[in-house]
């Protein structure tokens, strides 16, 4: 058998801030983001295996992305909990707003390392993560790519 990619994608909203930046985006703000997740292997080959002829079911490559980054991001405001912006996210959290802190500064670079790492983490051992892609508008997004991160 070959070695076979395959891709889901996936949609969410974030708002962010990146703090210390000198434009626009120092400014809280959204984005409509689109993930797309490739995964590489070789398609089950056991003629008896419910699941013959997949490299991994589209099902359980969707619910591990939305538990572990969907379900996570999708509608709450990412700060770097190591800048100020952790007293904007206190008071958010007072008003009931959903706030995500991380360790990092919450740019689509940064994010899509962080997902790349989550989702590599929880995949079937015979499966290996080969992209991850975030776009954050409609022309621009950031990629992981494994071949470069070996």
């Amino acid at each position: 058998m070959e070695t076979v990619r395959i891709t889901k994608q996936f949609t969410f909203e974030t708002g962010h801030a990146l703090y210390g930046y000198d434009g626009k985006c120092r400014n809280v703000h959204g984005h409509s983001y689109k993930l797309s997740v490739t995964v590489i292997g070789l398609p089950i080959s056991d003629p008896e295996h419910v699941k013959q002829g997949m490299v991994m079911d589209f099902g359980d490559l969707k619910t591990i992305v939305n538990k572990e980054i969907v379900d996570k991001f999708d509608h709450v405001t990412v700060f770097n909990k190591n800048t100020p912006h952790v007293q904007l996210a206190e008071t958010l959290k007072k008003e009931g707003h959903q706030v995500l802190l991380v360790d990092y500064q919450p740019t689509s670079e940064c994010m899509v390392i962080d997902f790349a790492k989550t989702i590599a983490a929880h995949l079937p051992k015979n499966i290996r993560l080969f992209s991850v892609k975030l776009q954050e508008t409609d022309t621009a997004f950031a990629e992981w790519v494994s071949t470069d991160n070996t």
